[in-house]
């Protein structure tokens, strides 16, 4: 890993009043969930009070942040309106002529930034996968093509094409990639060096997901904000932005269409920003999240598998009550020493019989890392195996998290024998997501499985390429 300044300044948590007790029930909380913790670190006042990453996750690492990559795409849009070349009233088919189909209805003439960054443009739920089956090798056409269930400028309903088309006007009145705008004007500037992207086929960002940052990086970027966009001494984002960002725009509904506790999704959404019950946050998908609370200057960072709303449910009911109580220098202590030996468990179980296991995988379906049929193959190797999965072999470590690099972005695994069963977790480390493979060594027959299935892409090898990049043009 290469060597990296650090983004913010350093502080205990007595020094910015904050209880250090406070933030370790925070953490019992979290362990305590169903929530699978990857990180967090908290900043008061600018300066990091508390930092932890759950080995085999570490600092210098960038963890994919799903839908948190909007939050940045509309700082781009930012950019683009503070230069003049963008305004809120802009019009989808006035910069995109060329997206336009041919039958595009009056209300999709109509639709302009303000829609787009507010979620506004009256669809009654995300038009994805249908602006994708309309249009496989044009999201923003397929997007215009999709019908409106609502009136432009009258209703939220969490739309992802929205960022995707953002994105494409930025880099269209700019003549940059959202990439290299952000890394330029806003990410290099702060001192983030390892922003990935992941991308459609075509090689274009995604926009509204995609983006992989360490979680300092996403701290920085909260602190950004609620210093209103000043970085030192430089006004990176500017402030008038900021403040119409992240303020309430529009009201919000649950985007989920189920019966979930969503309360800090119904607070109202701003440009890409959801509010909370407490300041702002922006949310990706499975608990990666960005909390400001400017009120008691207050940015959490969060990377995790899990729920973001069981997240935000613990930091109001252990952090906040926590803040300007400031315990003793040895409650500092004792949180930091812990906060150091942070860590998931290795797969339990023995080394097993020191010789090669061969078997087949024979299922489960359409949400598979490994297609059935692919031959699996479990080589002792010192001190853990090789496992082979078809044309991937992953470094297994016994009893503790080995690394290998196949075909580029790396894997973490650990695994052990359970009586006839070759039991081994494969972390995608710079995702949340991990592989769980099980080997009936008695009968030849293997399972892979998703801890949570991502949602691009099912394909184990897609994942460990970089940039991820899906085919046909589309997530």
């Amino acid at each position: 890993m290469r060597p990296r300044l650090p983004l913010l300044p350093r502080s205990t948590p007595a020094a910015a009043g904050v209880s250090s007790r406070a933030v370790a029930a925070l953490v019992d909380r979290l362990e305590a969930s169903s929530v699978e913790c990857h990180s967090l670190v908290v900043v008061r006042h600018g300066h990091v009070v508390a930092e932890g990453w759950w080995a085999p996750y570490s600092a210098d690492r960038s963890h994919l942040l799903y839908s948190l990559t909007k939050s940045f795409t509309a700082a781009a849009v930012g950019l683009s309106i503070a230069d003049g070349l963008l305004s809120p009233d802009d019009r989808v088919v006035d910069v995109l002529p060329d997206h336009v189909p041919a039958d595009v209805s009056e209300q999709a003439r109509r639709l302009t930034v303000h829609h787009l960054l507010t979620m506004t443009t009256g669809h009654g739920a995300d038009s994805l996968e249908e602006a994708w089956r309309l249009e496989q090798s044009d999201l923003v056409k397929g997007f215009l093509r999709v019908p409106f269930t609502d009136a432009e400028g009258t209703r939220h309903a969490y739309d992802n094409p929205t960022t995707y088309v953002l994105a494409r006007m930025v880099e269209r009145v700019t003549g940059r990639s959202l990439p290299d705008l952000l890394d330029e004007r806003l990410l290099a500037p702060m001192g983030v060096v390892d922003a990935e992207w992941d991308r459609v086929g075509s090689g274009a960002a995604y926009g509204f997901h995609g983006l992989h940052l360490t979680t300092e990086g996403v701290a920085a970027f909260g602190e950004l904000l609620r210093r209103g966009g000043r970085w030192g001494d430089r006004q990176l984002l500017p402030r008038a932005w900021v403040e119409l960002a992240t303020s309430k725009q529009v009201d919000s509904v649950p985007y989920k269409d189920d019966d979930s506790h969503d309360t800090d999704y119904t607070c109202g959404y701003g440009y890409q920003i959801w509010m909370s019950r407490h300041g702002f946050h922006g949310s990706g998908a499975f608990g990666q999240l960005c909390v400001v609370v400017p009120a008691h200057g207050l940015v959490v960072a969060v990377t995790a598998e899990g729920e973001g709303q069981e997240v935000l449910d613990a930091l109001w009911e252990c952090l906040l009550p926590g803040l300007d109580a400031a315990d003793s220098a040895r409650d500092d202590e004792v949180l930091a020493e812990r906060l150091r030996s942070l860590s998931l468990p290795p797969v339990a179980g023995s080394a097993g019989p020191g010789r090669s296991v061969e078997a087949t995988i024979d299922g489960p379906g359409a949400d598979a890392p490994v297609a059935a049929g692919t031959t699996v193959l479990v080589e002792p190797q010192d001190g853990g195996w090789l496992l082979r999965l078809g044309p991937l072999h992953v470094d297994v470590g016994h009893g503790t998290w080995r690394e290998s690099s196949p075909p580029g972005r790396p894997v973490v695994a650990s695994g052990a024998w359970q009586d006839d069963l070759f039991v081994a977790d494969l972390r995608i480390i710079t995702t949340p997501h991990t592989v769980r493979v099980v080997v009936d060594a008695g009968a030849g027959t293997a399972r892979a499985t998703w801890s949570t299935v991502p949602l691009t892409t099912p394909s184990l090898e897609l994942h460990l390429r970089s940039p991820l990049m899906t085919r046909p043009d589309h997530a």
